[in-house]
């Protein structure tokens, strides 16, 4: 097996983003302007997360996960533009099913033996430790600044403006 290189990185760091940004859309009650910035975000990690996978091959071939991905731009695609046409029940179904074929693709890269995780955790916890709490940390700090950008100006201030 290759070792990890910047691609393998760039990759790992793209799906820590998207299953961290996915809930926070997807469990939000309020759908606004945060909802949309992050969501571009969440789209942005997905389309590098897919197609950066066509250049991460085992045994010089191709896998179900390659297809997975192929499936996933679709799918996230489609609810890109089911969104700006309005049509938000068919955007929720595609942006949570392509979030959970992300799932499915993320519990797969853990629990398989050879796979490049498990390995990074027997051999360097602290690392993967690291890597994942600087995603989650920047996914915070992200959702924080999206929501004071976004912020509502108070009623009174906007009448004396």
């Amino acid at each position: 097996m290759e070792t990890w290189n910047w691609l393998i990185a760039t990759h790992a760091i793209a799906a820590g983003y998207v299953l961290a940004l996915g809930p926070m859309n997807i469990f939000r009650r309020a759908k606004d302007r945060v909802h949309k910035a992050i969501g571009f975000t969440w789209i942005g990690a997905m389309y590098y997360l897919c197609i950066s996978s066509f250049w991460i091959q085992s045994d010089g071939g191709f896998t179900w996960l390659h297809g997975l991905s192929a499936f996933t731009l679709l799918t996230v695609t489609l609810g890109l533009v089911s969104a700006t046409r309005g049509k938000i029940q068919t955007h929720r179904g595609n942006m949570i099913g392509s979030y959970l074929g992300t799932v499915i693709a993320f519990v797969f890269a853990i629990l398989a033996p050879g796979r490049r995780i498990p390995l990074l955790f027997s051999e360097q916890p602290a690392t993967l430790a690291f890597a994942c709490l600087l995603v989650l940390a920047t996914s915070a700090a992200l959702f924080l600044t999206f929501r004071s950008l976004f912020r509502k100006a108070p009623v009174e201030a906007a009448a004396v403006a």
